[in-house]
């Protein structure tokens, strides 16, 4: 008699082993959760049995399981649009559709839908195709043909060369094992129901698998002794001794092919359960895969071809052919549903990746910022870009840099773009520096339509009747009344404790419909991103339909308005809901009670407005490293850095998983790099950086990288005035030691600045080809005895990332360095009084004496404070040119206090900023 090849058994082995692993896993990989989705269509009994198994079995293994039930009545479009749905869920790993599927369904269609990456039956003609090719591997084996090769392993033959006969064409099982055997070296014939002469076919069998759905159709005498038998025929044939009436057997006699047989599979018991079992598997296969590529993100680089002398910028951005933006986020790990394509080369990126890719812990967090600088600006940008193409294509280190989007005024200006310069650029270069994906027209759109609702409410106010005002902005729907979520919190600002807007007495309605805006009062003005110097200051309402309501007021350019601030400053979707709707635009008239965007009911207009602005930018360096491009908050009035949401989804794609108990990173796994630019030097863009844009983000930065230039350190050493569009001095052309040494003073200021914050300070000396190496080494010593941990020359504007190599390394050993103790602290606590804030600031950061404050300045402090908002951080507007509030003060002046001539608040962005000179938010046109 042949030995029974027990399917169950092997089958419940296989399951316990599966089960181990996906618990090994799960203990490893904190984020491991493989998940198998099942799609049934209709009530079919068989098909309920068939799912109920696979559920239990999936459970019972560890893995996740989804049922998606759908009527009979489903058309091919519902369910191709369900089966897209799963492929792009990135948490499930297997699709199945349950089959058969009812007759109006093309079945073909519904399974090549599936994607094959997920195709854990293993039907989908690209692992078909793949299977049948020699030298070639599916993702996946379709889950009988593979329990069968697993059974016939049990055995412990050896495949190769063995004569096998396949009795079964279809395209479940027949096909794909008769491959299958093929690829094992075997010598396979395929027989079907036009095959003739079967039963000496059969005869010349070392292993016979059949299936071809007839009850008992191969006999015994058809076999050859010794024969391996697998028998993959389910068939119910009527048995009156059952209390069923049936009884099930194969397609092979087993009374009469066991007794000439070595070894065959019993029916049921045999293959069916291994069916189930190689399901398993290959979820298991599926979610490792997944976990592979997220964890195993290798970015192909673009090659530079570098020319000496330098071209212009345009010249160098427009000769590379820059990556499809599709594959760089395949690259980055990102699945099709977190990426929302504009155009070839950039895409956004939703913030649902942040959610997937909680359990990873951050990658490593390296501010740019700068000393003061000449008004040619000393490269920050310029470096950014550079030091994450040495990270990225150069050092083996996964990096992100992240940086503002310019505003399209001074691209058109003197300034031009904002791309970074020589061979260190994010391409394409011109849509980055237009357009980009609306974002800056977005946020316009959103400030322009709550100006347009300040003056039309005021004319309506101020033209209507209480009863009036209440018909229109509580309306009566058939017969009844109700607020709106926005109008009961004005209620309760107002303390009116009611939420049935027919129990308001006739001076609550009043009080809830006036808002009685105090024209003079009134900070919102309307924006437009474009140089446009003659709309500082115009008048609205001329035409005779205001009815005489005419008021003076002005234009800002766009990235000046508090919208784009509380973009950058925004942490989800809800915040920058709440954020839009607290703006305060103005007082009332009694000047107790500030009024906001909620008040005027449009904060949610505004947030729909914004809603795809919110998601960061994806674009990419010239070498071919991930880029994000996100916000453009001015760097005087507000705080000038790109978004919390860019740094927050960087910091999460070049993170490492962590495991399930102790949360620390799993063994050889290694951090890659964010690199997050501050705008203007050190005592604006980094202190905003750390005293708003951190303690808001709650993020932590590993290390501050400071751009300093020869330049740059020989003007505040005393050099001639640097004027833009005019010709350096020969000062700045050549070697001296001794005016740059009293420069330096500048840097050192700086490195203590940063130094105050707990972290570590690498220097970047941005090189120009009129620096000599003794430059270079004073600049070093001297900053290395301030102490800065290093300070390094940096050629990536004529080298791109291979020139910045060295600075690179000196990150990343600054970063790594556990020798060094850091202990990240805020400068003030924002629970201090605003005049102790601003002058803990001004002593601290700009060396000041201390702080005169205006009786402007005076009444806001004490208006602020009475309206709530003393606890607000500090984004102080001042020149970038200076550590003083005096652009003409070089090196670090002395003996000065800082004039405080007004405070204003951005409450939806969360912070007052004092005016310390005169803050120009409109630019004008030049000449040229």
């Amino acid at each position: 008699m042949a030995k029974i090849i027990d399917g169950k058994a092997i089958a419940k082995s296989i399951r316990e082993k599966i089960s181990d692993e996906v618990h090994q896993l799960k203990r490893k990989y904190s984020s491991f959760k493989p998940q198998l989705a099942i799609v049934q269509v209709g009530n079919r009994e068989d098909s309920v049995v068939y799912v109920k198994q696979k559920e239990q079995a999936a459970k019972t293994a560890g893995i996740d399981f989804i049922l998606q039930k759908k009527d009979e009545s489903i058309t091919e479009n519902e369910l191709l649009r369900l089966v897209r749905e799963l492929n792009q869920d990135p948490s499930i790993h297997g699709v199945l559709v349950q089959l058969p599927l009812p007759e109006h369904i093309d079945e073909k269609c519904i399974i090549e839908a599936i994607d094959p990456k997920k195709d854990v039956d293993g039907f989908h003609a690209y692992n078909i195709g793949k299977l049948a090719k020699r030298r070639d591997d599916p993702l996946f084996l379709p889950c009988t043909p593979k329990g069968i090769i697993e059974l016939l392993d049990q055995t412990g033959i050896n495949l190769t060369s063995k004569r096998a006969v396949v009795v079964g064409r279809s395209d479940i099982v027949g096909i794909p094992i008769f491959a299958l055997l093929m690829k094992r070296n075997s010598t396979v014939t395929l027989c079907h129901s036009m095959t003739v002469n079967l039963p000496e076919i059969v005869k010349t069998a070392e292993i016979l698998v059949v299936a071809i759905g007839k009850a008992e159709f191969i006999k015994g005498d058809w076999i050859s002794p010794g024969t391996v038998v697998i028998d993959v025929g389910t068939n119910a044939i009527e048995d009156p001794t059952k209390k069923s009436g049936i009884r099930w057997v194969g397609d092979v006699e087993f009374s009469s092919a066991s007794a000439v047989a070595s070894y065959i599979t019993p029916v049921p018991g045999g293959v069916g359960p291994m069916t189930v079992a190689m399901l398993l598997q290959n979820t298991l296969e599926s979610a490792k895969r997944f976990l592979k590529e997220s964890n195993e993100c290798k970015i192909s680089t673009l090659a530079l071809e570098r020319l000496v002398p330098v071209p212009s910028d345009i010249d160098i951005a427009t000769s590379q052919t820059p990556k499809p933006i599709k594959v760089l986020a395949e690259e980055l790990g990102l699945v099709p549903n977190e990426l929302e394509l504009y155009g070839q080369y950039k895409a956004k990126v939703n913030l649902s990746v942040i959610e997937r890719l909680k359990s990873r812990k951050n990658g490593k967090y390296v501010v740019v910022t700068g000393i003061t600088p000449t008004p040619l600006g000393e490269g920050k940008s310029t470096t950014t870009v550079g030091i994450a193409q040495a990270l990225g294509a150069h050092l083996g280190k996964l990096s992100f840099a992240c940086v503002r989007q310019p505003s399209q005024g001074p691209t058109f200006g003197i300034k031009g773009g904002a791309a970074g310069g020589g061979y260190a650029q994010v391409i394409p270069m011109e849509e980055f520096n237009l357009h980009l994906t609306g974002d800056i027209h977005a946020v316009t759109a959103a400030n322009n339509l709550l100006a347009a609702a300040i003056d039309a409410r005021m004319f309506h106010e101020n033209t209507q009747s209480d009863k009036a005002l209440f018909n229109r902005l509580c309306p009566a729907k058939n017969g009844v009344r109700v607020f709106a979520p926005v109008m009961l919190k004005r209620l309760q600002k107002l303390g009116i404790d009611k939420t049935d807007p027919n129990d308001l007495t006739p001076e609550e309605i009043s009080k809830f419909v006036r808002l009685d805006i105090d024209p003079e009062t009134i900070t919102w003005q309307r924006v437009i991103d474009t140089n446009d110097r003659f709309l500082r200051r115009i008048t609205i309402g001329q035409n005779s339909t205001e009815k005489g309501q005419t008021r003076s007021t002005g234009f800002d350019i766009s990235v000046a308005s508090e919208c784009m601030a509380v973009l950058a400053l925004s942490t989800s979707l809800e915040d920058l809901r709440e954020r839009l709707g607290r703006m305060v635009v103005a007082t009332n008239k009694a000047g107790d009670s500030s009024i906001t965007a909620d008040d005027l009911g449009i904060g949610g207009a505004l947030t729909v407005l914004m809603r795809d602005a919110i998601k960061p930018n994806l674009m990419q360096t010239l070498e071919g490293t991930p880029v994000f491009v996100h916000a453009g908050p001015f760097a005087n009035i507000a705080h000038g850095n790109s978004s919390i949401l860019a740094d927050k989804v960087a910091l999460k794609l070049v993170g490492v998983e962590c495991d399930a108990e102790g949360g620390n990173p799993v063994e050889g796994s290694e951090e890659g790099y964010v690199i997050t630019e501050a705008g203007f030097g050190a005592d604006i863009g980094m202190e905003k950086f750390f005293n708003v844009k951190c303690r808001l983000s709650g993020l932590v930065p590993d290390c501050v990288v400071m751009v300093s230039t020869v330049r740059a350190l020989k003007m505040h050493g005393g050099g001639p005035e640097v004027t833009p569009g005019n010709p350096l001095h020969e000062t700045y052309l050549s070697e001296n030691l001794e005016l740059l040494e009293k420069g330096c003073i500048n840097l050192v200021k700086h490195i203590q600045n940063a130094r105050k914050y707990g972290l570590p300070v690498v220097i970047a000396i941005n090189t120009f080809t009129s620096d000599t190496q003794a430059e270079h080494e004073l600049i070093r010593k001297i900053a290395i005895e301030a102490g800065a941990s290093d300070a390094v020359p940096s050629a990536h504007w004529a080298l791109g990332g291979e020139g910045a190599i060295d600075l690179g390394k000196a990150i990343i050993k600054a970063t790594n360095d556990k020798t060094e103790k850091r202990e990240f602290r805020f400068l003030y606590d924002v629970n201090k009084p605003i005049v102790e804030k601003i002058e803990i600031i001004a002593k601290e950061m700009y060396g000041a004496d201390g702080i005169e404050l205006s009786e402007k300045a005076i009444e806001k402090v004490e208006r602020y404070t009475r309206q709530g908002f003393a606890n607000l951080p500090i984004c102080m507007a001042k020149t970038h040119l200076s550590l003083s509030h005096d652009p003409k003060l070089k090196g670090v002046p002395t003996g000065f206090t800082v004039p405080v001539r007004d405070i204003r608040a951005s409450v939806g962005a969360g912070f007052l900023y004092p005016l310390l000179g005169e803050m120009q938010t409109m630019p004008g046109l030049p000449t040229v």
